[in-house]
């Protein structure tokens, strides 16, 4: 490989994870696919069920590219420090990935990410990530977060692959439709 196209190479990496947004995602409205899905909360295996966990009242799907990778690990961590206050206002979370299941258990309990806060899924080979408009190109979840009403449509979404704004804008819309309802 040249020089040159070394150093486009790597200057097109790093402008993807400083946070250009995700290609597509589902618009609000939309009613979601449910989905069941194996998972882990705080290292414990689970099986998921959207369905069940909207009866309940919203909950935030949010997809993420790859267990134990940086802007991952910050997304899972913020997601855990707001976890009581998506709970206070009557929401659940639920984490999903394209990545491999046997990476979750740790990372559903680890302290430093999502500390047992809530349950981390797998999405094998990005199915649900597909349906959801929330797959990158190269097989993967983008980094696409939504907010899903008790009755399955879309309230909110974000998608973009900076991870830093997805807990603030998505604990603002379930706080929105709390006020509403």
């Amino acid at each position: 490989m040249n020089r040159r196209l070394l150093i486009s190479a790597i200057a097109a990496v790093s402008i993807a994870a400083i946070g250009l947004p995700a290609l597509a995602a589902l618009k609000v409205g939309t009613k979601v696919a449910d989905f069941t899905l194996p998972s882990f909360k705080a290292g414990e295996p689970m099986t998921y069920s959207l369905a069940e966990a909207r009866k309940k009242g919203p909950v935030v799907v949010y997809f993420f590219p790859a267990a134990f990778t940086g802007g991952c690990d910050l997304e899972a961590h913020l997601f855990a420090e707001a976890a009581d206050d998506y709970a206070a206002a009557g929401a659940s979370i639920i984490g999903v990935t394209a990545g491999s299941i046997e990476r979750l258990k740790e990372f559903s309990a680890d302290n430093e990410r999502c500390s047992g806060k809530f349950p981390v899924a797998a999405d094998k080979d990005a199915r649900i990530a597909k349906a959801w408009d929330s797959k990158l190109p190269v097989g993967i979840s983008s980094r696409t977060s939504y907010v899903i009403a008790p009755d399955g449509k879309v309230l909110y979404v974000h998608s973009d692959m900076n991870p830093r704004q997805h807990v603030e804008l998505t604990l603002e819309a379930v706080r929105k439709w709390k006020a509403q309802h």
